[in-house]
């Protein structure tokens, strides 16, 4: 799974591989060591999200970990669907607003 940040954009693209990972247990991580200590270390994953609102997309983000959410209907219907990317926007205070996107890499063969 790649991650890229990008200005107000935080954009997941995953493998056909990583789909069906996805799509069988809910969750997917990737763990990239920043340093010689455990906790210098950055961590993104996708997850299925039970008590997500039914169509949005949302992301948190905790201490070197940031975790772009689904929910259920949502994650199912992508993964099962020819459908490439999903959308989502989330504000903040200060009107900050955060475009998630959310891909499927089919090209990728590495």
């Amino acid at each position: 799974m790649k991650l890229r940040l990008e200005d107000n954009t935080v954009r997941l693209r995953l493998s056909s591989e990583e789909v069906t990972t996805f799509q069988q247990q809910g969750r997917l991580e990737t763990v990239v060591p920043l340093g010689p200590s455990v906790s210098d270390r950055i961590v993104y994953a996708i997850q299925r999200d039970e008590t997500a609102p039914n169509s949005d997309l949302n992301v948190s983000y905790t201490a070197g970990r940031v975790v772009v959410r689904l929910p259920p209907q949502v994650a199912d219907d992508w993964t099962a669907s020819e459908e490439v990317s999903l959308r989502g926007t989330v504000s903040f205070t200060d009107n900050q607003v955060l475009h998630i996107l959310v891909e499927k890499d089919l090209g990728c063969k590495h």
